[in-house]
């Protein structure tokens, strides 16, 4: 993995009302650990995301390990400290006009109207930095709250995975959201 200083969205910020996006750096390690061991924040998340989130979770994440950080991966930055992330993983070959959107938020800041403004910013930056037509995202439907940030940011539903995912509580569906941008 190349170095932090040479990661092609290193220097990103993206400001917004009460938070700032921008590159994630080892110092966020203590922050993302008391944001991140919660174990209502992976409920709606990918496996991907364990829980509990240890030290060595954190550190592998922030070396690179876990996701591409050389990507455009951000950290969400609230009160002077990361709290969440928010990224895209764009598409390969046929699909690479397109990209799929994710992101996660400390519980401290749920509520509060944060993700779908985050979400907004986002969108704005990386749609026209990567030259996207099409951002999807899929929701388990136990989680109405994340569905309502991708509406607010002009997503359609455009369909639903039954019973696609086991969680510890058994089958859940992934609600299906697209959004287009024209070139």
């Amino acid at each position: 993995m190349a170095e932090a200083g040479s990661r092609p969205y290193a220097g990103v910020r993206v400001p917004g009302e009460g938070f700032i996006l921008r590159a994630w750096s080892a110092d966020d390690l203590g922050a993302l650990l008391r944001h991140a061991d919660d174990p209502q924040v992976p409920r709606g998340l990918s496996e991907r995301f364990p829980h509990p989130y240890t030290r060595a979770d954190g550190e592998a994440f922030l070396a690179g390990r876990v996701v591409d950080l050389d990507g455009p991966v951000l950290a969400i930055e609230i009160a002077g400290e990361a709290c969440g992330s928010v990224a895209v993983r764009p598409g390969q070959g046929e699909r690479a006009h397109g990209a799929e959107l994710g992101y996660w938020l400390g519980r401290r800041h749920w509520g509060q109207g944060h993700m779908t403004r985050i979400v907004a910013a986002y969108l704005d930056w990386v749609v026209p930095a990567l030259r996207l037509q099409r951002i999807e995202a899929s929701v388990l439907d136990g989680n109405p709250a994340s569905a309502r940030v991708l509406e607010k940011n002009g997503f359609q539903e455009e369909g639903r995975r039954r019973a696609a995912v086991l969680k510890a509580d058994g089958f859940h569906d992934l609600r299906l959201f697209g959004r287009l941008w024209s070139r």
